[in-house]
């Protein structure tokens, strides 16, 4: 074979992997909590076209106002634009139609941290996507290799772990199922790039990396917090100018809503049996009353409309 018939193999290849990337025009996220409104809107700020699927009006529409009103904020501080908003929003479709998946090139699911849930929607997905349909679960502590065996299509299931909140966070965990292909994971880690993320691989094991790793530092001040050794102000005050962290730890939980990080704790804690993510008492009292931090406006601290600690 001459040099040249090599550089035009090389050329068809490179056509070929750039298509794989570029097919991803139309994305499906299940789920408009907070991090369903966040993915939306970095996908959407990337020129992609976005379909969010919630379960009933009542939910959809609260997402949808959830988004603008936080549009706006980013608006008041001159992080986003009145033009780049409306051009978001433009390209997100809302609605209760599940069969609205079919028209799309990926799926991601973004619903609580439930077991049962999540395989019952990914079956469901399976039934009606297109074979060729990448499956995408923003789970953080949750086995995809167990998630991916209620489809047809393992080697087309993979994880990507996004953090809150997703438009100003750089990073995405990828993570690999068991069957998860090669092919998968480099058509998704060209995705995570063209939205703007850094991917970081990771392989499949309960909190990967960032989940395993903060969940001890938040369930600790929670402790320290329980046992009076300082105020959550003065916890928080003293992690962020001791370790330049640009958000305490209690609020930091409160950010990421305090029923996730006790579902968090309670999957480690019974996955992996160590008692730093054993969850503390106090973490389980505020869950109880339903304060569950800056989305319910009460938890560790008091929030105003603005979601500013009072």
């Amino acid at each position: 074979m001459s040099n040249n018939d090599l550089k035009l193999e090389d050329i068809l290849k490179e056509a070929s992997e750039s298509s794989e990337h570029e097919r991803i025009e139309y994305v499906a996220i299940i789920g408009a909590g907070v991090m369903g409104q966040g993915i939306a809107q970095t996908i959407a700020g990337a020129g992609i076209d976005v379909c969010i699927i919630e379960k009933d009006e009542e939910h959809l529409e609260a997402a949808k106002k959830s988004l603008i009103a936080s549009m706006k904020h980013e608006i008041e501080r001159w992080s986003l634009t009145e033009s780049e908003m409306k051009s978001i929003l433009s390209r997100i479709k809302w609605t209760l139609n599940i069969e609205e998946v079919k028209e799309c090139d990926l799926i991601i699911e973004a619903v609580a941290e439930d077991f049962n849930l999540k395989t019952g929607i990914f079956k469901k997905l399976d039934e009606i996507a297109k074979p060729e349909t990448i499956f995408i679960s923003n789970t953080s502590t949750l086995s995809l290799t167990k998630i991916a065996e209620v489809t047809k299509r393992p080697d087309k299931i993979i994880g990507m772990h996004f953090l809150n909140p997703v438009p100003k966070v750089p990073l995405v965990e990828l993570v690999r199922a068991f069957e998860t292909s090669d092919k998968t994971m480099k058509i998704i880690k060209g995705f995570a790039e063209r939205i703007g993320k850094t991917p970081v691989e990771v392989y499949e094991y309960p909190g990967f990396v960032t989940t395993r790793a903060i969940v001890p530092l938040l369930n600790e001040a929670m402790h320290i917090l329980l046992e009076g050794v300082a105020t959550a102000k003065d916890i928080d005050t003293a992690m962020k100018l001791g370790y330049d962290f640009k958000m305490g730890p209690l609020e930091m939980a409160d950010a990421m809503g305090l029923d996730e990080v006790l579902a968090w704790m309670e999957q480690l804690w019974k996955t992996l049996g160590e008692p730093r993510y054993r969850p503390c008492p106090i973490l389980r009292k505020l869950v109880r009353e339903r304060k569950l931090g800056k989305k319910t406006g009460i938890g560790f601290y008091e929030y105003d409309a603005e979601g500013r600690i009072i």
